[in-house]
Formats: structure tokens, sequence, C-alpha cells
């Protein structure tokens, strides 16, 4: 198991270990080195952050770090993660980096690696990567020649004209939105895009201290986008994370739009304009089984991963198939982008409801979700789940009495000493009699 690297990077508290500006330096060494170590030669690397404060400290020391070990090194400012995997490919970059802790409080921040093909850095050059970092001795190369830092003017500019690319030549004119950027790193890409694009725009989550990322605005906090949307009878609300990888959605009613029903919107719209490669839908197996019904009704298959862009992107580009998400937000259109893209996701709704004219609360009545109950518990150690018999037993009798019009999904958090105990059914009453069981059982082992 990786100590540093999770699922999406190394992240914490920033001036706290590993997030820290001596871990940084190292990291900057250590992607120098394998670097260099898959290829001779000059390398050049970018680095992109979102508006957290502690944004300045690992930018530095990734940079010092990178530039002891002869690489070059071209710095950003604030902008939206795709953007930094964007620029990477576009730039033939070896690597990008991203400083960002997403939708996290600003005391936190991460590191975030892209491969040159835009894609996150594998399992394997990770476990390189790591390998040097963690190796105390460290041993210094003799003859490096010192790389070189420098500021890349235009790289929201690069970005912003790839954003609006995804539509090819249509517009928006017509469309009132509210755009919410959580104080993030698309507070200044974000609103232009969609302004360039012709809709009116009320901007929401723009104007960031360092210390207000994510705070009560973006994807997380979308009520008060909702409320403008309202207020100003705007046609949709469009909200951020910190790192503009993922969009939560408000219709024009002010309604918030679950991350399920936009995933089952676009992949009705991509199927009917021939754009769905292999009719087929990926998810993780956090989507409602609501979706996979309303999908199967236009005969789309629905593939599910483990929780995390990462496993869906992966599954993606084996499959070849062109469009995948979570319900958290994540939106992922491989013809376009190679990671999550909130603006490009939001561009691609917004695309639909101005060729079909119909409202987004209209498009999103697309299915019915499965009443659902989720329980987290606190536990005090991890055994497996198949070496407690009465927890075997309660998950047993609800897999046998659900069948197909339900299911179950129980698992450790990965990050906290927790139980996720998640039942859906057709019958919202039988979701929870089972929940019930299953967390009874487990309180009187593992608690």
């Amino acid at each position: 198991m990786s100590e540093l690297f999770g699922t999406d990077g190394i992240r914490g508290v920033a001036n706290e270990y590993p997030i820290t500006p001596e871990v940084a330096l190292r990291i900057g060494r250590a992607v120098a080195r394998v670097l260099r170590a898959q290829n001779k030669g000059r390398h050049k690397v970018v680095i992109g952050k979102d508006t957290r404060v502690s944004g300045y400290m690992l930018e530095t020391a990734l940079t010092s770090g990178l530039v002891s070990e002869g690489a070059r090194v071209l710095l950003t400012g604030p902008v939206p993660t795709p953007a930094v995997a964007h620029l990477t490919k576009s730039m033939a970059c070896d690597a990008g980096i991203m400083l960002t802790a997403s939708h996290n409080p600003y005391a936190d921040n991460g590191i975030k690696i892209f491969g040159p093909d835009g894609y996150k850095l594998n399992d394997a050059l990770e476990n390189e990567v790591e390998k040097i970092i963690l190796n105390e001795s460290h041993p210094e190369l003799k003859e490096v020649r010192l790389g070189k830092a420098f500021r890349i003017n235009d790289a929201t500019g690069r970005y912003i004209e790839f954003a609006k690319s995804s539509i090819g030549d249509k517009n928006l004119k017509g469309l009132k939105v509210v755009v919410d950027c959580a104080h993030g790193a698309g507070y200044f890409v974000g609103p232009l895009i969609f302004e360039e694009l012709g809709a009116e725009v009320i901007e929401l989550g723009t104007s960031p201290d360092g210390y207000n990322i994510n705070e009560g605005v973006g994807s997380l906090h979308p009520e008060e986008a909702a409320r403008l949307v309202k207020e100003h009878q705007a046609d949709l609300g469009i909200c951020l994370d910190g790192d503009a990888d993922r969009v939560i959605f408000v219709d024009g009613n002010g309604n918030i739009v679950s991350g399920d029903r936009v995933l089952c919107l676009c992949a009705k719209a991509l199927k009917a304009q021939g754009k769905l490669r292999g009719d087929t839908l990926v998810t993780t197996v956090m989507s409602n089984l609501g979706l996979r019904d309303a999908l199967a009704a236009d005969d789309i298959a629905l593939e599910q991963t483990q929780v995390g862009d990462r496993h869906v992107l992966e599954r993606m580009r084996d499959g070849g198939f062109s469009f995948g998400g979570e319900n958290s937000g994540h939106l992922i259109f491989s013809d376009f982008a190679t990671t999550g893209d909130g603006i490009v996701s939001a561009l691609m709704v917004l695309s639909v409801i101005k060729e079909s004219g119909i409202p987004l609360a209209q498009l999103a009545d697309c299915m019915t979700e499965y009443p659902a109950e989720l329980v987290a518990l606190a536990v005090k150690e991890k055994p497996p789940l198949e070496s407690v018999p009465e927890i075997r037993a309660a998950m047993d009798a609800a897999e046998s009495a659900l069948g197909k019009n339900g299911r179950i999904l129980v698992r450790y958090s990965g990050t906290e000493k927790k139980l996720r105990i998640l039942v859906e059914a057709k019958d919202g009453t039988l979701a929870k009699h089972h929940c019930d069981a299953i967390t009874s059982a487990a309180a009187n082992t593992i608690t």
C-alpha cells in the first residue's frame, strides 16, 4: 500500500507531513529523476495551482527540487486541474503537477501528477517517485546542469480556447447562468468562458483571498447558487469545486440536480448523436440503481468501477468508451479531456439545452432514483467482513431479499475508521429494514 499517494495524488494538511516544503522539494527532485531515467536529456514540467495560500509555499519548493535536477519548469499560476492536464500534453511537457486539495477546506492542499499524455500518473511511476521521496539517503547527482523556471503568461488563454473548442462552433446566446467558482481555480476562466460564448453570467465565488476556497460556495454548497438562480430567473446554476474538475448543477427552479441524473441525460444525448462509443456509460458503484434502469430503456449498458474518477477513467481507456463519471460531479468526456473537467462538462450540458430547447429540469427527469439508506458507522478495527458471521448473515439476508430490485454496498472507509453501509431498493421500507439490520450487526461486533 502506498505511504504517500492516495487515489488522487498526495493530500493532507498544509505545513504538516507530507504536505511540507521539505517533502515538496523531494517530490520535485524525485519527479525529475524518474523522468531522466525514462528519457535522457532536458525535461519540461508544468506546475499549476488553485487559490489556497499554501500554494505559494509548495510551488516554490517543487520548483526548487525540479530545477536542481535540471528540469525546465513552466508556472501557470491559478488554473483548473484540467488546464494543467491539457497544457502538459499540448506543450509537449514530460509531466504536469497540480497543487490542490479539490473540495477540501483551505488548510489542506495536495499534489497531483500527470504524465506526458495528460493522464494522471500510473501506479508504477507513482511507486518509483515515492521510492525516491522516501529514500532518506537520496544520493546526490554530479554534473547536473541546473534548470530554470518560467511564468507562462498565456496559460489561461490556452485553456479558455481549448474548453470552448469542446462544443465546436456552437454558442450559448440566450442562456442566463449562475457560475459559482468556489473562490477556487476556476474563478477567472470560468465566467469568462461562458461570457465569451454568449451566455449572460451571474458570478458567485470569484473573489479568492487564499483562505475562502470552498467556504459556503461551490459544488459542496450549491444553496447560494440555487438562490441566485431563482432571484435572477436564470436557466441554471453551475457550481464548480476548488480545482474546477467537477461540477454540480442547479435547474431553473432552484433544485439541485444529482450527478446521476446529469450522467443519464448526457449519456442519452450522446447516444442520440451517435457519439457514445460502445453504447456504454462508465460510473462507480456509488451510482443509484435507477440509473441502470433508465439507461437500459435506451439500450445503453452501464459499467461500474471502484469509487474514484481514476478507476472510471482506467475502465474507459481499457474499453474504448467515450463517457463516464461519478455521482459526485466528475464527468469525463474522453473525446475532449484526459480528466474530469467541470467547465467542459457544463458546456456539454448547456449545448444540449440550447440545441434541444428543453430546460435542465425536464432533461434531468430522465430516471427514477431508488430510495437509499446510507450509514457511516465508527469502528474500532477493520476485520474482513467475511470473518464476522453476524455481518455476513445480515448482508446475505439483504441480498436474497432484494434480488435485482435492490443492492447493498458495505465497505470500510479508506481514510477513516468507519464502515460505510449503503442499501438501495425500489421499496424504501425494505431498504431501511436491511440497512438497520446490517448496521445493528456491525454495531454489536466491531464498534
